[in-house]
């Protein structure tokens, strides 16, 4: 299978995982609570490992340290810009007075999992381009996120108002940018040099990771929740550190 073959299939799988929240309106609520906590964990381990133990190993081999650094703080700050972007609509400058209104939260849900999935696509396919098996364990580690964000941003499509048919839709058009993004890179490979993209791609998965999933552990209350979230979080670690190549 060429390279170009493979980031193709691998970018159509993607895509598809945006169809996973339509298992909402399948599953009983209480199964779909009880998947939620593993699957956050294994997203966050497996992102973190994806990003520490093939991403920036294999963009820091490429680059000057202080130069490879920036990259990954970059691709840090951008997603935290563009998460105040998304909570703008939760501030408490209304006063509580006013309740903001849901549709406008729902373009930018939309709108920020579209950009999200478009530098995720990038990313991957880059380190596909620069290692297959750190392209490999970055398109696991994506994957393992995705599934938990598709289901959570289906949700707020349809508490804010959209039908499950349309959120769907929605939600499957704005996966397209990941492949968008793979083919980006594959156009690019020839004139720049895609280590930054690596960087910047992991310095994503580090702030998903870090400042959304892993608060999602920690809240857990009870000793079992606990000792489940972190057996999981190891499970993505480990899978993905078994993964790395010398």
């Amino acid at each position: 299978m060429s390279g170009l073959t493979s980031l193709l299939v691998g970018s159509a799988l993607m895509a598809l995982l945006a169809l996973v929240g339509g298992l909402t309106l399948l599953l009983p609520r209480g199964w779909l609570q009880r998947l939620l906590l593993p699957l956050v964990a294994l997203a966050a381990g497996s992102l973190l490992g994806g990003a520490l133990f093939h991403m920036i190993p294999e963009g820091f081999s490429a680059l000057p340290p202080r130069r490879a650094g920036g990259w990954v703080a970059a691709g840090f700050s951008v997603f935290l810009a563009l998460e105040q972007l998304l909570q703008w609509h939760h501030s408490h400058r209304h006063g509580g007075r006013q309740r903001p209104s849901t549709q406008p939260l729902a373009a930018l849900i939309l709108l920020g999992d579209g950009l999200h999935n478009l530098t995720c696509g990038m990313g991957v396919a880059s380190a596909y381009l620069m290692h297959p098996a750190a392209g490999v364990a970055a398109w696991l580690a994506a994957a393992a996120h995705e599934i938990p964000q598709e289901l959570g941003d289906f949700g707020v499509l349809v508490q804010s108002g959209w039908s499950p048919r349309r959120a769907l839709v929605w939600n499957t058009l704005s996966a397209l940018t990941f492949p968008a993004g793979a083919l980006l890179a594959w156009g690019l490979r020839d004139t720049t040099h895609l280590a930054p993209l690596v960087l910047f791609a992991a310095g994503n998965f580090l702030y998903v990771a870090a400042s959304d999933l892993v608060p999602e552990i920690k809240t857990r209350l009870s000793l079992r929740e606990a000792l489940i979230g972190l057996g999981w979080f190891a499970a993505g670690l480990l899978v993905l550190a078994l993964l790395a190549t010398e």
